[in-house]
């Protein structure tokens, strides 16, 4: 019998695109581009190895659109709430210190504001990240921590270990706001024991970056897109 890469390697469909991901976040760091280039070419590469790769393990189906967008705002104004509130918030020690994994170098203001630069950070943020992200947090590493035969385990099993390991290296992926990515990581987490749905997840993931998107471009608060 011939096998292929899907047979032999299940967990690839799920892992790859969030590696790519990460590849791309260091090869900026190391070998920067101009944004006019990287931008696009990030959402380009991103884009493709989504399709190749990945596309019969993606389901965009929502059976609960209207509780998924409501969750979505909820972990949006959850996000900003702090630095709302308490302006100096993000400047206590335990945001910045030597173990916080700093945040992607600046880019001047009037190169993020440029079109075709914030037209790709927009699509990744609204239309990848949250494909990406929501296939290797909740539809892969909750299921293969409860088992290395991950397909065997049907999607929101809840195990605790499972569960809050995958909420903790979430809120660890996201540096400085690891606080609220640890609040976000559980909602979500929640929502996929809750539903048992990928497209719900990826629905409120997809909510959350693009208000997050939309009061970025409004404020210019540009930390905020990590």
């Amino acid at each position: 019998m011939i096998t292929g890469p899907r047979t032999r390697w299940p967990s690839l469909a799920y892992v790859l695109p969030f590696a790519v991901f990460l590849i791309l976040l260091e090869f900026q760091r190391y070998v920067p581009l101009s944004p006019l280039l990287d931008y696009p070419l990030r959402l380009v590469i991103l884009s493709a190895v989504l399709f190749v790769f990945s596309r019969h393990v993606i389901d965009l189906h929502s059976s609960h659109r209207i509780e998924s967008v409501i969750l979505g705002v909820l972990v949006f104004v959850i996000w900003i709430g702090p630095d709302v509130l308490f302006p100096a918030y993000r400047q206590h020690w335990v945001f910045q210190n030597a173990l916080i994994v700093a945040s992607s170098p600046a880019v001047p203001q009037n190169v993020l504001m440029s079109p075709v630069v914030l037209a790709s950070r927009i699509l990744r943020s609204i239309l990848l990240v949250p494909i990406i992200e929501e296939l290797f947090w909740r539809a892969w590493l909750m299921r293969w921590l409860i088992s290395p035969r991950f397909e065997q385990v049907k999607l929101g099993t809840y195990a605790p270990a499972a569960f809050w390991a995958t909420a903790v290296l979430f809120a660890s992926e996201h540096g400085s706001y690891w606080d609220v990515g640890l609040v976000a990581g559980i909602l979500y987490n929640w929502w996929m024991m809750r539903t048992r749905s990928l497209g719900n997840c990826i629905l409120a993931h997809a909510v959350t970056n693009a208000c997050l998107c939309g009061y970025v471009v409004a404020t210019h608060h540009w930390e905020y897109w990590l």
